[in-house]
């Protein structure tokens, strides 16, 4: 008698279910993406910032970098900008909501402070 041999491998629902998930997934980071890059700019914007003389400066420098990166979450006059001595502090939090389908968002929340030093 000869043995029927199983074939192994995924049947086509398990296959559509895979691209369905991988669909969602990517339309979500498609989402995402644009704005955790815009994140990255403004952290950056904030580093360069931090070295002016006075708080109004460190503003209309991050405004400019604002404009050049096209950083459209953030102006100036939302940062919290402290000074201590002739350090200044520059700090930032925000949240980017984005519509996804019937009555799902994805809310981002972000959070970002200059780093310490000159």
């Amino acid at each position: 008698m000869a043995l029927k041999s199983r074939q192994a491998g995924m049947s086509i629902i398990t296959l559509i279910l895979l691209l369905a998930l991988l669909g969602a997934i990517g339309a979500v980071a498609l989402q995402a993406f644009p704005s955790v890059l815009e994140y990255q700019a403004a952290l950056k914007a904030i580093n360069r910032a931090k070295n002016e003389a006075t708080v109004g400066a460190a503003r209309a420098a991050f405004d400019r970098a604002a404009d050049i990166d096209n950083i459209t979450s953030l102006k100036g006059r939302d940062l919290e900008v402290t000074k201590n001595g002739d350090q200044i502090n520059i700090s930032f939090a925000y949240q980017k909501e984005f519509h996804m389908f019937g009555p799902a968002w994805l809310t981002l929340k972000y959070v970002g402070q200059s780093q310490t030093g000159r």
